[in-house]
């Protein structure tokens, strides 16, 4: 528990610093996650999800068709 509090207070530590950077507050969490935790913007995980729902849908009819 103890390195994943630090872990967490290094990386609000780095997103500060990344906004007096870039003076943008959505570019620089952004810019400090990891791309493999796959974090977007609300605004844009409602478009992936259905993006992702109608792929899963394309797929699964392709199966069925075989």
């Amino acid at each position: 528990l103890k390195e994943l509090m630090v872990f967490l207070d290094v990386a609000v530590f780095e997103i500060i610093l990344a906004y007096l950077e870039k003076r943008d507050w959505k570019e620089a969490f952004f810019s400090v996650l990891p791309q493999r935790k796959g974090a977007v913007p609300l605004g844009e995980a409602n478009d992936l999800s259905k993006h992702a729902t109608s792929g899963k849908e394309d797929q699964e009819n392709d199966s069925d068709s075989n």
